[in-house]
């Protein structure tokens, strides 16, 4: 019965662990993100963070949790707008060069004329 105990123990403990760990990452996700907090505090919550890690932890998701989400958010937002537009910029063709790319293929006999007028229609559209 002992046995299924610590085992039990030793499940939790890995789970809070992990955790554990994975707020302080984001943690310092976070302060490495802020453009607008000094570089000693970032030096003094890293270095709370290494003595007193719970603490600080609780401590700084209290007093900068708000901000930390906003940080968060307009990360995301701008790598979903830099991935936006890279796309645009990637499958933006303009209809000329769709229809030079199909008169290539047809050239290249790929395609047919019926393709390829199916092609320009839709470069055209």
């Amino acid at each position: 019965m002992s046995n299924f105990w610590d085992l039990i123990q030793l499940l939790f403990s890995t789970f809070v662990l992990i955790v554990y760990l994975l707020i302080l990452f984001q943690i310092i996700g976070d302060l490495f993100r802020d453009s607008e907090l000094g570089g000693g505090f970032k030096v003094l919550w890293m270095v709370s963070l290494i003595f007193i890690p719970g603490l600080t932890a609780i401590v700084y998701i209290v007093t900068r949790g708000r901000g930390m989400a906003e940080r968060q958010r307009a990360s995301l937002q701008r790598a979903k707008a830099d991935t936006d537009s890279y796309i645009r910029q990637i499958s933006a063709k303009s209809p000329a060069e769709q229809i030079a790319e199909a008169k290539s293929l047809l050239d290249a006999g790929t395609i047919n004329p019926d393709e390829f007028a199916s092609l320009k229609a839709k470069a055209l559209a």
